[in-house]
């Protein structure tokens, strides 16, 4: 029987780094349904054994992978608000947004995930991350808001909700249909119909 030798922590913190990232492009590229963990350690060139010494599952490598692109998503967004006009902030947090959604087109999907009651733990955590975003969404609306007078008319939460799912309806769409989009112009029109 062959014993495991024990990997130098940052070996095993490299190992790690290195499933998450090529999970990521596998996720990205056929969804939390579409991947197994053989599909996983098959990418890697490793044995499953290998895979489930670093991960206990899934689910646990999905959520990390999450956790990296919604960290990758609120970096993104931050940029946005470093725009001089509030204009400029929205037009630029929509754009990244939808550049962004582009680039990792599953993560939209993962938002409208159908998990079964088994999987709460998992929906659990794409509903916070979600929460994370529209928190640094919100605030920029709310800007609008005051800049066109209309604080008394609309609540920004139903807002925030509102631009956010038309984004995110929008991504789905073109990557369903595999249409290219023009984030620039999507960003104007956007604001146009919401603003």
């Amino acid at each position: 029987m062959k014993t495991i030798a024990k990997q130098p922590k940052g070996a095993i913190q490299d190992t790690r780094k290195n499933i998450i990232d090529i999970a990521r492009k596998i996720f990205s590229e056929y969804s939390y349904l579409g991947v197994s963990m053989s599909d996983i350690a098959k990418k890697l060139n490793i044995t499953k054994a290998a895979l489930y010494y670093h991960f206990t599952g899934k689910a646990e490598i999905y959520e990390e992978v999450l956790d990296n692109v919604f960290n990758d998503l609120s970096l993104t967004i931050s940029q946005a608000l470093d725009e001089t006009t509030i204009d400029k902030k929205l037009h630029k947090l929509i754009k990244n947004y939808l550049i962004f959604g582009i680039k990792e087109k599953n993560l939209i999907k993962a938002f409208m995930l159908k998990l079964s009651s088994a999987d709460a733990q998992m929906k659990n955590h794409i509903t916070k991350s979600r929460e994370r975003i529209v928190n640094l969404i919100q605030p920029v609306i709310e800007g609008v808001f005051v800049s066109e007078n209309i604080t008394q008319k609309v609540d920004s939460r139903f807002a925030t909700s509102l631009l956010t799912s038309m984004m995110d309806g929008l991504l789905l769409e073109y990557s369903f249909f595999n249409k290219k989009m023009n984030p620039d112009k999507i960003s104007d029109q956007i604001i146009a119909v919401v603003f």
